[in-house]
């Protein structure tokens, strides 16, 4: 195998690893974080793989995801065939449409089922098997975003939510559960459906907690309806579904999408992103306070 160079550009480094992986690139797409190349490869026994071959532009969430999904070996996720820091090829998911055209269809419920017989695959995996990823951040060391956050002085979140997502997200730290390895931002846009395989996951970020974090990306989701991930009702009805499919806590889960809802504009302002009161992870934390 060629030895690769990580100083080399994203699009570079994307040409070693056609060669080094045995690509055929048929087609390329230039995201702000990544180059992601469509194509095949001769695989054992005469066959060709359809695939994904994801090169990451720089060191973040998602360096690591080709361990992650390697963890889960199949599991409710999209197959790795080859992965090292920052890059990885993929099985190919035909059609690859999103879990976000249920939702936007009007068929929330039936995408909700579909979120929760995924996870059911993931947390099969790691609940049996010890699976660990070298590295990979627990949920408590997500929460240092709203330390590094308070010492800024920003005040576009308003002090007294973040204090509170704060103490909720600290107080469901300490008391966790069974905290095992999770996709970490398992939602609309990262669930996809092959024709073969059915719904499974991509780009996780990785992330060491009990299940009941896992639910709160979905919760949060699609930021492109927030008339409806705001309604209480809905929030209700995911949350139950979820919680009885799955045998959680309720409480639990609704509580870590507070506080998640809290953190992910956090987020959003550390990356760049103008956030005001119109902010949908905002509305989303005011809507669940009301209902702890």
């Amino acid at each position: 195998m060629e030895e690769l160079n990580l100083t080399t550009t994203p699009l570079d480094r994307l040409g070693q690893l056609e060669r080094a992986w045995r690509v055929k690139i048929e087609d390329l797409l230039e995201t702000e974080t990544s180059v992601i190349a469509t194509g095949t490869r001769d695989a054992t026994a005469g066959e060709v793989q359809a695939v994904v071959l994801k090169v990451v532009k720089q060191q973040g969430d998602e360096w690591r995801s080709g361990d992650v999904l390697a963890a889960f070996d199949g599991h409710g996720v999209a197959r790795v065939y080859e992965h090292e820091p920052g890059a990885v090829l993929l099985e190919r998911l035909q059609p690859g449409n999103s879990l976000l055209d249920l939702t936007l269809s009007g068929r929330d419920e039936e995408a909700t089922d579909i979120l929760a017989d995924v996870i059911k695959q993931m947390a099969a995996r790691t609940s049996t098997s010890g699976v660990e990823v070298s590295g990979a951040a627990t949920v408590a060391d997500w929460g240092n975003g709203f330390y590094k956050y308070i010492a800024t002085g920003d005040v576009r979140i308003p002090r007294d939510l973040v204090e509170a997502g704060q103490r909720v997200f600290h107080n469901l730290c300490v008391s966790e559960r069974r905290p095992r390895l999770l996709h970490g931002d398992l939602q609309h846009y990262n669930l996809l459906f092959d024709r073969r395989r059915g719904w499974v996951a991509i780009d996780p970020k990785g992330v060491i907690g009990e299940v009941e974090y896992e639910v709160g990306a979905f919760v949060r989701n699609p930021v492109a309806q927030p008339e409806l991930l705001l309604a209480r009702s809905t929030i209700e009805r995911r949350l139950k579904k979820l919680t009885n499919r799955l045998n959680l806590d309720y409480e639990r889960a609704l509580r870590w999408s507070f506080a998640q809802a809290v953190l992910s504009a956090i987020w959003s302002i550390e990356d760049g992103f103008a956030v005001d009161e119109t902010n949908p992870s905002l509305r989303l934390a005011e809507s669940i306070r009301s209902m702890l």
